[in-house]
């Protein structure tokens, strides 16, 4: 049985970015039904990943485009950017090593 795609599933998107020296992760795009699947889409194509969490991204639909986060939601949104930093990390050296010349 084919697994339904999540992007179809999910009503609801929020995309943060976070850039060095600025005071907290920003809200860059959101949207329900048909932008919220472009949303997801164009993250996946670009190799972004793609967080599934209703709850937190109910609160941050309650944020306006291009605000910061706020202080309330500091936590949750660090929690996860600390995880993708270490899963990013993980996968930089699976393919530092995957490269590496395999002896004759």
């Amino acid at each position: 049985m084919k697994q339904p795609d999540p992007s179809k599933a999910r009503g609801v998107a929020v995309a943060l970015a976070y850039r060095a020296g600025r005071a907290a992760p920003q809200v860059i795009a959101k949207g329900r039904g048909l932008i919220a699947e472009t949303i997801i889409s164009e993250a996946r194509a670009h190799g972004i990943y793609v967080h599934e969490s209703a709850e937190l991204v109910s609160l941050l639909m309650q944020v306006d485009l291009d605000q910061y986060i706020p202080p309330q939601l500091y936590r949750a949104v660090a929690e996860l950017l600390a995880w993708l930093y270490k899963m990013e990390t993980k996968m930089e050296t699976k393919m530092e090593i995957s490269a590496l010349p395999r002896p004759d």
